[in-house]
């Protein structure tokens, strides 16, 4: 039976994979290579050994309500979005109240994971580790790798020609701590993601020009929706994904394109999506004003480099560049893993649900937090952790490795020979992925059980904002706070903004009366189109598709 489990990492996803193994009985033992828990959410002024860490000024993209551990809320005086430090102070809250310290062994790192010869029965592991100079050998039962996707540094040097020629100064965000050594220099930031679009806007208080250079373009949301409120709160709800499950691809790309361009029309900035290319957002409330003030310049791509300029692909150049920053992103890898388990593990394609190695005759490997999420990573790799714990105690199943090796080769050979899409790096949709290992758990929320028994609950669950409590609400790991901390999320939301009272305005209290007079009628007649049959979605789809003309409308 599996008792002992090896954690790999005490970042965001590794607290709560020992919180997970103790929530199920499991005594974990995690490994962490610093001097702290955290991951790249602990600020150092250099990046050490080649640790990612997180830029001062950082300031979080998914609000407190969205992005918190499942039953442990932010406390109510917390911002909404919050910069490093406040975010860090929430893991060392979260690793002291359910006591998980004891269980991390600081300063050590993973040397290699390897089967034991009985593996095939026992589907146990060594895993040999170092401590300072000190190796040691231990056997477990399970191991949860949680290194997370920010390993190493991708810097496409051999895709820009002349980059070797270039006299400035050149390196990767994750070299990028405090924009005090930019002040006065000519910076050049290729690469628009998030990052990129942060880094950007912070060096525009400092360099004497800012340049952004992308080849694809992107979407930019602000952190606030029209009303003010957090856009996540806003925007990631059941009921918006139930139309979105109706509606037809066109129909939802328009709604978005006319959205998205509502605070700004993203083509007059130059940030419109290349035809062709990925959808793509990011979330940076300065940098369209930062373009319109012209203390940023967005660039085409990088064509060539020369010694002390660039040229662009649509043949302007800029000269006496100082510094070139790659804000190009990461490659993850597993290092301590053996072959062939390390090649498989690096194609997201051969991870059942994106935790279980698809090879391995006995399911006691978990790799967890390689995610992206059109919301919280957090919250996602909190679930796959329950998930992951409650299989290597046999209490949830997955299909035997034979099947799963035989439809992914599949699935691989039909992506090389260019017959369907390889979408398993894309950013996946929040609800239906999380509601996709809440039911491998018996976690997902049922909305027509819970209007039978608590409608006021289901209400709130359906038509309000999709926040992990509600994967608290039944089945294992039911917490008894889930239902308060649903209703009262709105009140922790507001709570920080209450610095200065301002009297109700009653016409706010009238709507919000009307509004409840109509709560019931709207939930029944929302539950009656959940209820409808697969058939029922595939029949209103197609019939909206034909009505519609392609001439009309454009993705």
């Amino acid at each position: 039976m599996v008792k002992r489990v090896a954690v790999i990492g005490a970042g965001v996803s590794g607290l709560s994979s020992i919180k997970c193994c103790l929530d199920e009985g499991l005594e974990p033992t995690c490994f962490e290579r610093s001097t702290d828990i955290g991951g790249l959410w602990k600020f150092t002024e250099t990046s050490k050994d080649g640790m990612t860490g997180v830029y001062k000024s950082l300031v979080t993209n998914v609000c407190k309500e969205m992005s918190c551990y499942s039953d442990f809320p932010f406390q109510e005086d917390y911002p909404n979005f919050m910069n490093q430090e406040k975010f860090w102070n929430y893991l060392q809250e979260f690793a002291e109240h359910f006591d998980l310290r004891k269980y991390i062994r600081f300063r050590t790192t993973v040397c290699s994971i390897t089967k034991r010869p009985d593996f095939s029965e026992t589907g146990r592991w060594d895993v040999v580790t170092e401590t300072e100079e000190k190796q040691e050998t231990a056997v477990f039962d399970a191991v949860m790798v949680c290194t997370g996707h920010f390993l190493n540094p991708r810097l496409p040097l051999e895709s820009f020609p002349g980059i070797h020629k270039f006299k400035g100064h050149i390196l990767h965000s994750q070299e990028y701590k405090l924009p005090e050594w930019f002040r006065d220099k000519r910076v050049l930031v290729i690469g628009l993601g998030n990052t990129g679009g942060d880094v950007a806007v912070e060096l525009s208080r400092m360099a004497a020009q800012v340049l952004l250079s992308t080849r694809t373009g992107t979407w930019v949301v602000s952190r606030s929706s029209d009303g003010g409120y957090p856009l996540n709160m806003m925007n990631i709800r059941r009921c918006y994904n139930f139309i979105a499950q109706v509606l037809p691809s066109r129909v939802l790309n328009w709604i978005r394109e006319r959205q998205l361009n509502k605070r700004f029309n993203h083509k007059n900035y130059g940030l419109s999506i290349i035809k062709g290319k990925q959808h793509k957002i990011i979330i940076n409330d300065e940098l369209p004003t930062c373009i319109l003030c012209g203390t940023i310049i967005l660039k085409s791509g990088v064509k060539e480099f020369t010694e002390t300029s660039a040229l662009f692909e649509d043949g302007t150049m800029e000269e006496n560049i100082d510094v070139v920053i790659f804000t190009t992103g990461y490659t993850f890898s597993f290092p301590f893993l053996e072959e062939p388990l390390k090649s498989l593990c690096a194609k997201k394609i051969f991870l059942y649900k994106l935790v279980f190695p698809s090879n391995l005759e006995k399911a006691t490997l978990a790799i967890i937090g390689l995610i992206g999420l059109q919301g919280s990573i957090l919250t996602g790799t909190e679930l796959q952790a329950r998930w992951a714990t409650r299989v290597f105690k046999g209490l949830c199943k997955i299909p035997p490795s034979q099947k799963l090796m035989a439809e992914l080769t599949e699935k691989e050979q039909l992506i090389e020979r260019g017959v369907m899409k390889d979408t398993s790096e894309n950013k996946l949709e929040y609800i239906p992925y999380m509601d996709d290992i809440a039911a491998c758990i018996g976690a997902k929320p049922s909305i027509p059980r819970l209007f039978l028994k608590d409608p006021r609950l289901a209400w709130e669950v359906f038509f309000g904002p999709c926040t992990p409590y509600q994967y608290r609400l039944m089945g294992p790991g039911q917490w008894d706070g889930a239902r308060n901390a649903i209703l009262t999320q709105w009140d922790r939301t507001m709570k920080p903004l209450k610095t200065r009272i301002v009297p109700d305005s009653s016409t706010s209290a009238s709507m919000s009366c009307y509004l409840k007079m109509w709560r019931v009628p709207l939930l029944l007649a929302s539950l009656l189109l959940i209820c409808k049959s697969s058939l029922f979605l595939k029949l209103v789809r197609d019939k909206l598709q034909n009505r519609i003309s392609p001439d009309l409308i454009s993705i």
